[in-house]
C-alpha cells in the first residue's frame, strides 16, 4: 500500500501575509487617531484659555465703572491750584496721549506722579479672588486755557456741549449765546492678574464751580 503526501493549501501562506498587512494598516490608523486626539485636546485647552481671558477682560472693564463714577462725582474748580488739581487726578487742559489716545500719565508711574496722586488708586471689587486688581484714573478737561471757565473761553477754545435755547423771551430778545459746558474726559487703567491691563475711556459734562 502506497501513501501520497498530502499537500497543504497554498492559501495559508497568503493569509499570513494578508494578516500582516492588516496589522500595519491598523497601526497607521491608531497613530492617526492618536494624533487627532492630541490636536482636539490642544484645541479645547486653547478655547478654554481664550474664554477665560475674555471673561477676565470683561470683568476688568466692568470694574472700571467704579473709577468713572468717582470721577463724575468730583467737583473740578476753575483755576484751581496745581496741588489741588493733582489731588483730584485732574488736568484743566488736555493731557498728552499716545497714538491710541491713552494719556501718557497712565503709562508710567513717573508720568502719573506729575498729574495725579497714588492715594486715589482703587482696589478691585473682587480683590484677592483674582490675585489683586488695581484701578487708576485721570481726568482732563477739553479746553485750551487752564485758568478760565469754558463759558469764558467759548467754543473756540473748548470742546463744548451747548444747551439749546428753549423759548426764553429774554434770551431770544438779546440773542445771548447758550452757556457752554465743558467736556471732561476720564481714562481708567485697570491692572489685573499676570499684569493684564485694560484701558477704558469715557466722557461726561457737568457745570463748572
Amino acid at each position: 500500500m502506497s501513501f501520497r503526501p498530502v499537500s497543504r493549501p497554498r492559501r495559508a501562506a497568503g493569509l499570513r501575509r494578508q494578516r500582516g498587512v492588516v496589522l500595519v494598516f491598523c497601526l497607521i490608523v491608531l497613530v492617526v487617531l492618536l494624533a487627532g486626539g492630541v490636536a482636539v485636546t490642544r484645541s479645547m485647552n486653547a478655547s478654554l484659555s481664550n474664554t477665560g481671558s475674555l471673561a477676565l477682560r470683561r470683568d476688568l472693564v466692568n470694574q472700571a465703572e467704579s473709577a468713572i463714577k468717582r470721577a463724575m462725582d468730583q467737583t473740578y474748580p476753575v483755576g484751581g491750584t496745581a496741588a489741588a488739581n493733582k489731588a483730584l487726578n485732574y488736568s484743566p487742559t488736555p493731557l498728552d496721549v499716545n497714538d491710541m489716545g491713552i494719556p501718557n500719565a497712565l503709562l508710567t508711574d513717573t508720568a502719573f506722579g506729575a498729574v495725579g496722586s497714588t492715594a486715589n488708586d482703587m482696589d478691585g471689587a473682587i480683590g484677592d479672588l483674582t490675585g489683586g486688581v488695581r484701578i487708576r484714573y485721570v481726568v482732563d478737561r477739553m479746553c485750551d486755557i487752564a485758568a478760565q471757565s469754558a463759558t469764558d473761553q467759548g467754543r473756540g477754545h473748548c470742546v463744548p456741549i451747548t444747551r439749546e435755547a428753549v423759548g426764553g423771551s429774554a434770551q431770544l430778545a438779546t440773542r445771548a449765546p447758550p452757556p457752554v459746558q465743558p467736556i471732561y474726559r476720564v481714562t481708567v487703567r485697570v491692572t489685573g492678574p499676570r499684569n493684564t491691563q485694560v484701558f477704558v475711556q469715557s466722557s461726561f459734562t457737568k457745570p463748572e464751580s
